[in-house]
């Protein structure tokens, strides 16, 4: 039988491939500042541009590949936008969005910026800057849940 390649198997071949590349950087996120702070905490305002750039030029990117895809996906499969795993994912979507362009951009600015000040001025980190890591290390670690989350529904369609 010889593979049929269909506008459809386009689509989900685009789709998976954005949400591998697109998803997939964050995850190294979960390791970027742990290994800056056991090389020298020099490294860290690095470590806050390195995840500014995977969250804006290829999380983002990769999300509206994503949602367009998907809908595209749902227009002409055999399935409806009220199936219980589109809806979840959908909804997932809007999260990651959301999470993508109200939390993880501008901290990742801000802690870029707080960390460049108190290196400058002696080096010493504060502790606001250090809970400030470790919130955005739990919402991440949330985030990263969700995409597992979404990836279940799309494989598994329940």
């Amino acid at each position: 039988m010889l593979a049929s390649i269909t506008a459809l198997s386009i689509s989900v071949w685009i789709h998976v491939t954005a949400a591998l590349v697109g998803f997939g950087a964050t995850f190294a996120e979960a390791v970027t500042f742990p290994v800056a702070m056991k090389l020298d905490k020099r490294h860290l305002p690095y470590v806050h541009k390195l995840q500014l750039f995977i969250n804006q030029r290829l999380a983002t990117p990769a999300l509206v590949v994503i949602l367009i895809t998907g809908f595209y996906q749902v227009s002409e499969g055999d399935w409806s936008f009220g199936d219980a795993w589109i809806s979840l994912t959908f909804l997932i979507v809007i999260i990651l969005g959301g999470l993508l362009g109200a939390y993880f951009v501008p901290t990742d600015r801000k802690l870029f910026d707080q960390v460049t000040k108190e290196l400058a001025s002696g080096g010493e980190l504060s502790q606001d800057y250090l809970a400030a890591v470790r919130r955005e290390g739990v919402v991440g670690s949330i985030t990263g849940i969700l995409i597992v989350i979404a990836l279940f529904l799309m494989i598994t369609k329940p």
